[in-house]
């Protein structure tokens, strides 16, 4: 009841048929692409600049670490006199 029909030929037809060999498949053309000096440098330059905030705001969140660490033992002493 529940059983897959399988076809009556053992092999399967070929999925596609041959074609001519000689005609050379269709080449698009490619596009070309110019990059100046100016847009590298400026590439260049965005990503230092990048790299230079990251960097900043990795120190500071560090130093604030840092005084909140030793504000918070400076704190508990005092309490605990």
């Amino acid at each position: 009841m529940f059983l897959p029909k399988y076809p009556d030929s053992p092999t399967p037809p070929p999925a596609y048929l041959h074609t001519v060999a000689d005609q050379a498949p269709a080449r698009r053309p490619v596009p070309q692409i110019s990059v100046s000096t100016g847009a590298v440098a400026a590439v260049l330059v965005v990503g230092v600049v990048l790299t230079a905030l990251l960097a900043a705001v990795a120190v500071t969140a560090v130093s604030v670490a840092v005084a909140a660490v030793i504000l918070r033992s400076m704190l508990r002493d005092q309490y605990r006199r």
